[in-house]
């Protein structure tokens, strides 16, 4: 008998109707440029992780560069912060499956046991059970891949080099994409806001793994990922960024939105 973690935010950030998720996330990757003349998969993502509404056309821009390579990657370690329930370290959700309106998607037994011996790793399901910045990348995973196992990740306090020690035990080769879930700044006014996430980028770009809270909500596994970036030699590319202000209106107090991809540096990515 499998365990599975339901979804929890269908129906309020993506659509709860199979068939209109389906559609919607179709038309959102059709609308983004695919790079099918990138000579290499990417090896890691960053997107936000709002509504659809809010940020599904900046995700999709970093999920759209995957389809060339949507049977190669068969593993992705997905990376988000805990907002609901407080967590030492990162959390693994304690199941065999992550559910969406679109199917389940399996958990990658071997990867978690040997996460699991590390010490800043725990099995805590109550951190996931409401948690939505994982949750709302698995419809994109699903439209975008093939058959794929998951390594889920809720990061509470955790340091930025605790991160890093997870990414490398489960970075794997090409098989295996990293995904870390994250918006940018939080309810600045418009022109702070692009101010801020622009500083943000600058510093993605430069592999400063000294991101803050106030920058991103996903710090701690941005900087975990710039920190292992700089060591393997990962080069990023910013594909787009919005906040909350161009998708819905209200520009009084914005949430800022990003898509970033890594790929190793002797295959820069255009």
């Amino acid at each position: 008998m499998h365990t599975v973690r339901p979804p929890a935010v269908a129906g309020s950030f993506y659509p709860l109707d199979p068939a209109s998720l389906g559609r919607e996330v179709a038309r959102l990757l059709a609308a983004a440029p695919h790079g099918a003349h990138n000579p290499v998969c990417p090896k890691a993502l960053i997107v936000p992780h709002a509504g659809y509404v809010y940020s599904g056309a900046t995700a999709a821009l970093a999920y759209a560069r995957l389809k060339p390579y949507a049977s190669d990657i068969r593993k992705v370690v997905l990376l988000g912060p805990a907002h609901r329930v407080e967590a030492p370290g990162l959390a693994l959700p304690n199941v065999d499956m992550l559910a969406t309106p679109l199917g389940t998607v399996p958990v990658d037994g071997d990867s978690i046991q040997s996460l699991l011996a590390l010490p800043q790793v725990t099995a805590n399901a109550a951190v996931h059970a409401m948690e939505h910045s994982l949750e709302v990348q698995l419809p994109f995973l699903q439209m975008a891949l093939e058959d794929f196992t998951l390594v889920p990740l809720a990061v509470g306090e955790a340091s930025a080099s605790e991160v890093a020690q997870v990414l490398d035990c489960v970075w794997g080769g090409p098989e295996t994409l990293i995904v870390i879930s994250s918006d940018l700044s939080h309810y600045q006014p418009y022109a702070q806001a692009r101010s801020t996430d622009h500083q943000t980028l600058r510093a993605i770009l430069n592999l400063k793994p000294d991101l803050t809270p106030r920058q991103a909500c996903g710090a701690t596994p941005i900087n975990g990922l710039l920190q292992v970036a700089q060591a393997r030699g990962l080069h990023p590319e910013v594909l787009g960024m919005c906040n909350s202000g161009d998708t819905a209106g209200d520009r009084s107090r914005v949430v800022g939105y990003a898509a970033v991809v890594f790929a190793p540096a002797n295959h820069v990515i255009h």
